[in-house]
């Protein structure tokens, strides 16, 4: 049988005494209920709008940004933009340890030229900014195109309206962005804008960037911070010498002479510079880096030239005057002489 269980009466049970709410405590939960408004209807049917969920320096990008070919795309288009003058040079097959060897030579020549502009009281050294760099022919060309051709300033920009935005601003409205790479508001070289621009101007064969010829074969870039003929003269003494720009003697720089350096210049040819822009050949880059003095040489070039210009200008208001004033000085000595005559012809009659 099962087991029976006895219960207590219940008159004889502990009894829990329940607790009342104080007054203060009542009063409280009543203030609470009343100052909670309710949500407006728009709340209700409307879904706030959408925050960006990204950083702002990592934008979404047309294609993935973990892949190595768009870090390469992005960091060649910031190196197109920052450097107002480099040199392109192509390559065959060079050993680590030549690479090893061009760099420690053009390091120190550099450093030289930072030395000598320190010791004549000049800030504008910066030796350590001139980077040697191997680009990737298949992507540099692609983010040259961007550069050159896309200009997010000068896009139209249509606005884009989403079924979740308010119908009215308020201050408590952020704007949004979608994350995803379709949103046309983003503007930055890996958007989908820039590379559907990049397409349409490729399509285009009017519009060239002037270094089309020069974009074959393994590459390498030699970048400038800043446009500095001295900088540049020290690059092709040690990277592509010749008559104008010499090499350093043994004596002078004996690590220059070294078999794994000789043979590793051996293999590199100079193709073309990228000057403010403009592509320049092989004898005009050799001309930025041959103006004597540097930017002060040519900025004395050109003060010299201009006061050339003026001192011609004024020779030539000069001599219009002079001419006309010759012109009548002599007709008045006529005239007076003409004069004299006739004074003197006219006793004699009388």
């Amino acid at each position: 049988m099962p087991p029976r269980l006895r219960l207590r009466p219940e008159h004889l049970r502990t009894r829990i005494p329940q607790q009342r709410p104080s007054h203060q405590q009542c009063r409280y939960a009543s203030l609470a209920t009343a100052t909670t408004p309710a949500p407006p209807i728009e709340q209700t049917i409307h879904s706030s709008p959408l925050i960006a969920r990204y950083p702002p320096t990592q934008p979404p990008s047309y294609k993935p940004p973990e892949f190595r070919k768009s870090q390469l795309h992005r960091q060649y288009a910031s190196l197109l933009r920052s450097s107002p003058l480099m040199l392109l040079f192509q390559h065959n097959n060079l050993r680590s340890v030549e690479w090893v060897g061009i760099r420690r030579e053009l390091a120190a020549a550099l450093r030289k030229v930072d030395e000598s502009l320190a010791a004549d009281g000049r800030p504008d050294y910066f030796g350590d900014g001139v980077k040697l760099q191997i680009i990737q022919k298949g992507i540099f060309p692609s983010a040259l195109k961007v550069v050159e051709f896309y200009h997010p300033e000068q896009q139209p920009q249509a606005p884009v309206h989403h079924p979740t935005d308010p119908a009215t601003a308020t201050s408590a409205t952020i704007p949004d962005t979608l994350a995803a790479s379709d949103d046309t508001r983003l503007t930055h070289g890996l958007s989908r804008t820039a590379h559907e621009v990049a397409e349409a101007n490729r399509r285009n064969k009017k519009l060239k960037h002037g270094l089309e010829p020069l974009l074959s074969g393994p590459l390498v870039l030699v970048t400038f911070p800043t446009v500095s003929p001295r900088h540049l003269k020290a690059v092709f003494e040690i990277l592509a010498p010749n008559k104008e720009f010499p090499a350093p003697k043994r004596k002078a720089n004996p690590g220059y002479h070294e078999p794994a350096v000789q043979s590793g210049l051996q293999k590199l040819m100079m193709l073309g510079a990228r000057v403010e822009g403009k592509v320049f050949d092989m004898e005009g880059a050799r001309w930025v880096g041959s103006i004597e003095g540097g930017l002060d040489g040519l900025r004395a070039q050109l003060v010299a030239m201009l006061q050339g210009v003026g001192a011609g200008i004024t020779n030539t208001l000069e001599s219009a005057g002079k001419s006309l004033y010759f012109t009548m000085e002599g007709r008045r000595s006529i005239l007076e002489d003409e004069q004299k005559a006739q004074a003197g012809e006219a006793p004699k009659e009388g």
